[in-house]
């Protein structure tokens, strides 16, 4: 219990004092007697055919199995998915109306004798039995008539008359004397001829008259019998996101009909949610709350859809307040003290069912209220989703309250308010398969909110037992009274004629003269005997009275020392409880820097698995590089000593040819000036002959001898004789490995150049890239580079090298040259490196031979290839 000014509803802690709460409701904890439990349910509706097909299977009492039909796609491995969800109870097909309240909704009416403050909704799509379970048919009542029908069972000996405790239209309540009370209810007698409300077992609606039978009728045994209860009810819905009072009684204009005024939230000064202006109305037993209810329900929206015949259209809210306030000293009347009323209610939700349009094929009015309805449900699951966000992240994000009329309006249920409890209602039938799954996914998420509970606390200080301790002194006294003959009722005149007549009679006399002797005497001893009983009865009542007073007094001693005991206990219960809230503080603290250490050992633990996976990834690519990096080596030091060999074999070849074209030079030089000297000796013989007569015919010179000639020859013939005419051959050509199918990256420089020739290397089913990166690589086999500098001869000289393209270990790329092919560009018109003999014919026609280009084309291409 909590004291409150003017009866209002408790107020809820301070966001900034956590440690004076405990965890409750929503959440998927709740520590009551120290064990965990959770406060969402799961209520299966029946299959309306037999022969319709089921996606939900219950597998125990608290969980069920969602399992997708034959009519929608399997997942990627073929196999269909099947989900668990587990909640504090699920109720089977099978289950009754009075195992559904006593589960779910007998706790919370028990919490609202003890002022304690509840919440109950059911949430679910459209058909999926939500109105039945929180309303119920004949013969079945729902949990809104038996919630009614056990809290007027406990307390109707205990409820105060009409008008005691009136509203005070913010979120309030006041307390009326008894005269005030008594003047306010004939005033409202004389108002009405008939009255508004019927009276205690009076003929209810017969719709609800058979909901309960007297065997299934419940109370709770654990009443204060010291308080006065009264009960009072309203009823609203949200339309559209508008709050209509659906107990208004609005004047009916037949000419112009008004449509009714919505309602405005408001906040009291407790910073608790009220609706301003809602009707509440005071009732005093199950069927005249039955009646008020069935009003309100036939003003409710309902219309017809094509998945239920009577759809609800907005959410509606029946608001059971109970109000107490305990009796005085004497246990007569109820205390005079505003601060003493406690208020405590409980809200009984019926949510509209999520639909989807598509399914509906709503329009028009109806299109407009499914998104209102599927609107304010999606901000109910935000605010969920953003309370269990701040609660298991530590952060402090805002819940959008404010967004929804529904959230909104329960909003201090939320922050600790009160116990909330939800039903979540399902069809197993498989066309509602998906908004079946969305349902779970929110109860499961809704389950690990946690909110905050308020610590109880006594209101007043007064001994126990004072009804009871009147009724006992009132029956004592009429038991009494009717023993000794007198009225039962101590208030009845009678006692004064009683007591009147006790004294002694006075004689019967008449006077006739006012010096009558004889009778005046006889008057005044009358008189004076019955003044000396007076006195003594005087005496005797001061005696009786002063005795009494003592009593009372050493009484109010006894009683201060024991309130003085008690404060000093209460003042010492209270440090303690200090200590422990402290405590519980610092365990929370702990807790939370525990979970916040397990998650970032966590964290390292998983890093740390990564980089020793990377460690081993990494030795592995070292081992297997150093084993390649010895083969290489080895392959090189073969690759020397072959070239070595080849080398000194080209040498010695070269030195041979060398010395076979000087000695041929040799021979061509002697023969050029054996021919000059042949000249010279002709010019001179004709100037010879010119100058003086016939002369001698000189002898001819001989030409040097053949033999010399034969000897250079077999010379030549030991070394090798080029023959240029015929084009080179490559024994080691064969195709290239870009005419295969295999995908290459084709790498050409920004800085190449372009050539204009005839042959150039075209690569099918390549990526061409002028910078390699690791994309491109990826998706491909082969990887050739071209390559440009300039040859010997001044000509641009193209190398392509080719390569295999594999996968590290590391997850990258990389590229093992395997083959160069070389591309050059040759000009037959461009002058010869080497030196030519413009005058010598025969043999220097050789020589020429030699050096002279193949006269094939005016530019030709050739490709050369060797291992790198």
């Amino acid at each position: 219990m909590q004291k409150t000014s003017k009866g209002r509803t408790p107020r809820r802690p301070g966001q900034k004092k956590p440690s004076n709460t405990e965890r409750d409701p929503v959440g998927h904890f709740s520590h009551d007697g120290g064990h965990i439990s959770r406060n969402v349910y799961c209520r299966i509706r029946p299959l309306i055919s037999e022969d319709e097909e089921c996606c939900i299977e219950m597998i125990s009492s608290t969980t069920i199995q969602l399992h997708a039909p034959d009519g929608l796609k399997a997942n990627r491995n073929g196999e269909y998915k099947e989900t668990q969800y587990s909640f504090k109870k699920v109720f089977g097909v099978n289950t009754t109306q009075m195992e559904l309240f006593q589960d779910v909704a007998k706790p919370l009416v028990n919490d609202l004798i003890h002022c304690k403050n509840g919440l109950l909704f059911t949430y679910g799509v459209t058909g999926s039995g939500k109105t039945f379970t929180m309303t119920g048919s004949p013969g079945e009542g729902g949990l809104l008539p038996r919630s009614l029908d056990m809290l007027f069972n406990s307390i109707g000996p205990f409820q105060a008359k009409r008008y005691v405790f009136k509203p005070d239209d913010k979120n309030g309540m006041e307390i009326q004397s008894q005269v005030d009370a008594l003047l306010e209810r004939q005033k409202r007698d004389s108002q009405q001829s008939v009255p508004k409300t019927p009276s205690s077992r009076q003929k209810a609606d017969p719709e609800f008259a058979d909901m309960i039978s007297p065997d299934e009728a419940c109370k709770s045994e654990s009443v204060d019998e010291d308080c006065c209860f009264s009960v009072f009810v309203s009823y609203i819905e949200i339309y559209n996101n508008y709050i209509y009072d659906l107990l208004e009684d609005a004047p009916f204009d037949p000419i112009r009909p008004k449509p009714p005024q919505s309602k405005v939230l408001r906040e009291d000064q407790n910073h608790n949610m009220y609706v301003a202006g809602c009707t509440e109305v005071e009732v005093k037993s199950t069927e005249e709350a039955f009646e008020i209810f069935w009003k309100g329900q036939k003003k409710r929206r309902i219309a017809n859809t094509q998945l239920n015949r009577e759809s609800s259209r907005s959410h509606s809210v029946f608001t059971v307040k109970l109000v107490q306030a305990p009796l005085d000293a004497d246990g007569d009347h109820i205390l005079q003290d505003k601060n003493q009323v406690n208020v405590s209610q409980l809200c009984l939700v019926d949510l509209a069912g999520s639909e989807r349009t598509s399914r509906t094929r709503a329009e028009g009015s109806r299109l407009r209220e499914a998104g209102n309805i599927n609107q304010s449900l999606m901000t109910l699951r935000t605010c969920m989703e953003v309370l269990r966000e701040n609660q298991m992240c530590g952060t402090n994000k805002m819940v959008p309250y404010r967004d929804s009329k529904v959230t909104h309006l329960f909003k201090n249920y939320f922050d600790g308010e009160g116990k909330v409890r939800m039903i979540v209602c399902v069809n197993p039938n498989a066309d509602d398969y998906e908004e079946s799954a969305l349902v779970m996914r929110f109860a499961e998420m809704t389950q690990e909110v946690e909110v905050a509970r308020p610590v109880d606390r006594a209101i007043y200080s007064l001994p126990a037992g004072r009804r009871h301790k009147n009724q006992a002194f009132k029956d004592e006294l009429s038991r009494r009274l009717a023993e000794r003959g007198g009225p039962v009722n101590p208030d009845d005149p009678g006692l004064l004629n009683q007591l009147i007549e006790s004294l002694p009679a006075l004689p019967p006399c008449e006077l006739v003269d006012p010096t009558d002797d004889q009778m005046l005497p006889r008057l005044i001893e009358v008189l004076e005997r019955r003044q000396h009983i007076r006195q003594m009865m005087k005496e005797q009542f001061n005696q009786t009275a002063n005795t009494l007073q003592s009593m009372l007094q050493q009484f109010n001693s006894q009683l201060g020392a024991k309130e003085t005991f008690l404060h000093d206990q209460q003042s010492k219960l209270n440090e303690k409880d200090k200590v422990i809230l402290n405590q519980r503080t610092e365990i929370e603290r702990l807790e939370k820097k525990s979970k916040t250490l397990e998650y970032k050992i966590d964290i390292l633990q998983k890093t740390t698995g990564m980089y020793e996976q990377d460690k081993r990834s990494l030795q592995q690519e070292l081992e297997s590089r150093e084993q390649r990096l010895q083969r290489e080596l080895a392959e090189r030091r073969r690759m020397e000593q072959r070239m070595q060999g080849v080398v000194t074999d080209t040498k010695l070849k070269w030195e041979k040819e060398c010395e076979r074209r000087v000695n041929a030079k040799q021979l061509e030089l002697q023969n050029k000036l054996w021919v000059k000297d042949e000249k010279l000796k002709q010019l001179k013989a004709i100037v010879t002959e010119s100058s003086s007569a016939p002369a001698e015919r000189q002898e001819k010179p001989e030409r040097p001898s053949r033999e010399r000639d034969r000897n250079h020859a077999q010379k030549r013939s030991a070394s090798p004789s080029p023959l240029p005419t015929v084009p080179p051959v490559h024994p080691m050509h064969r195709r290239s490995h870009s005419a295969g199918g295999e995908k290459w990256v084709d790498h050409k420089p920004s800085s190449n150049l372009d050539l204009d020739t005839v042959m150039q290397p075209i690569i099918p089913n390549s990526i061409k890239v002028s910078t390699p990166n690791e994309k491109a690589l990826s998706k491909c086999h082969k990887y050739v580079l071209r390559h440009q500098e300039l040859a010997s001869d001044g000509e641009i000289e193209t190398k392509l090298i080719k390569g295999n393209v594999f996968k590290t270990r590391g997850g990258g790329q990389a590229v093992q040259f395997t083959d160069i092919e070389t591309l050059k560009q040759e000009c037959p018109t461009a002058p010869s490196r080497k030196r030519r003999s413009g005058s010598a014919e025969g043999p220097a026609q050789i020589e020429d031979l030699e050096n002279k280009p193949p006269a094939i084309s005016t530019s030709l291409a050739y490709q050369k290839r060797r291992k790198p």
